[in-house]
């Protein structure tokens, strides 16, 4: 659970493209634009700052290397890293490289609360360039419980609502949410961060 504290706090959303939400939520909010109306409006927080830099095709060594532009300049509060999805496609070779620079980005984010996300399910469609997604996810449920993060598991969610079904609802192509996904995630994250859930819209 988020502890919220009394002076205005400063969350930092970095991943890749779903966290940035570009194209394929055809002009509807993405999830870090729901969370931001959750926290900023619904629970009163005027002047708390949301920032999102999430930057489409990243990897967790991409934002590593960008740390300070994307990351720590800001010195959040809050430090929601939701990456994987990018990373899979180096198979299960490239889970150490992964599992390393997550860890670094989160031993440099020491004082901010981590929230840490696993990837989304995906289509079939994308299954053969993401065959080790199941492996990425388990390596940041470990991450989380060997460094005290937050977790937010999306692929048990999706997972509980589609099974072994590809998750089409909640996507636009095969990768990427539509604005029902991102829908979800938020209000997953909500749940999960002990923020409640949006409102009605």
């Amino acid at each position: 659970m988020i502890e919220l504290a009394d002076e205005p706090m400063t969350w930092v959303m970095a991943g890749d493209s779903i966290t940035q939400a570009v194209l394929h939520t055809h002009g509807a909010r993405g999830w870090v634009e729901h969370v931001q109306e959750r926290v900023c409006w619904q629970l009163g927080r005027l002047t708390d700052i949301v920032v999102n830099s999430g930057v489409s095709a990243w990897r967790a060594t991409d934002v590593l290397g960008a740390y300070d532009f994307v990351i720590g300049r800001f010195r959040p509060d809050v430090l929601s890293l939701s990456l994987g999805t990018n990373d899979v496609r180096a198979g299960l070779a490239g889970l150490p490289e992964f599992r390393d620079a997550m860890t670094e980005i989160i031993e440099r984010s020491a004082g901010a609360q981590i929230v840490l996300h696993t990837p989304l399910l995906v289509s079939h469609d994308a299954l053969p360039a993401r065959a080790e997604l199941p492996a990425y996810c388990q390596a940041v449920r470990e991450l989380a419980a060997g460094t005290g993060a937050l977790l937010v598991d999306h692929e048990a969610h999706w997972r509980a609502e589609f099974g072994d079904v590809a998750p089409i609802a909640w996507l636009d192509d095969p990768a990427h949410p539509n604005a029902v996904g991102h829908l979800q995630m938020a209000n997953h994250t909500l749940r999960t961060l002990g923020l409640g859930e949006l409102a009605d819209l």
